[in-house]
């Protein structure tokens, strides 16, 4: 099994120079290094197969509290989103088309802390759509010492693809016809119904403040 570190993504907010050249450099090794693995994992079939991702925690992953810093968990669910795009065809046509991927909205709930050269995995899922979204679960998942499994966080993210020239998001029905899925969405569960609605109260919070 391999394992994928951590990308970083706060060297930005390093005041050392040093670091703040070498960190993108993990960035583009461990991004390369999934492109290079990736023709190696099965095929997923979308919308119901889940990306898997085995990783460990490293030194960059830390903050000051010697635990996996949250900023690193968003990276690595990038990296879900990624592998969930590549192994199930979609990137053929992002690619073809000029789409952006974009997250526009994410929570995430932490349970469990992650130390230095701890194994997990990030598990990524498709929950359900709407016209031009997606709701995305994923989950850091790590073994427990007697072998059962621990939620380490958990997060829900509303995702979508971006058409530059069209000036609007791609129709969910569209980019899954792409990969000749032709299926309708599941029901919310609550806690998406929740994440939903909280969203839409900010945005219009958001609004009526500008």
């Amino acid at each position: 099994m391999i394992d994928i570190a951590g990308i970083s993504m706060t060297w930005r907010h390093s005041s050392d120079r040093s670091r703040a050249e070498k960190l993108p450099m993990n960035l583009w090794f461990r991004l390369i290094w999934l492109l290079l693995t990736t023709r190696f994992r099965p095929r997923l079939d979308l919308p119901g197969e889940a990306s898997v991702l085995p990783f460990r925690v490293w030194f960059h992953d830390l903050d000051t509290s010697l635990h996996m810093n949250n900023g690193r968990y968003w990276t690595l669910m990038d990296l879900g989103r990624l592998d969930l795009m590549l192994r199930s065809g979609l990137w053929r046509a992002v690619l073809r088309h000029r789409w952006l991927p974009m997250v526009n909205a994410g929570t995430t709930r932490f349970r469990r802390e992650m130390r230095l050269f701890r194994p997990f995995r990030v598990e990524t899922t498709i929950l359900c759509w709407s016209e031009g979204w997606l709701v995305m679960q994923h989950r850091m998942l790590m073994q427990g010492r007697d072998g059962t499994e621990i939620v380490a966080a958990v997060a829900l993210v509303r995702a979508a693809l971006y058409d530059k020239k069209a000036r609007a998001y791609v129709p969910v029905a569209r980019l899954l016809g792409e990969i000749g899925v032709t299926a309708e969405s599941p029901q919310p569960s609550p806690e998406v119904a929740a994440f939903l609605a909280s969203e839409d109260a900010m945005r219009s919070a958001a609004s009526a403040t500008t």
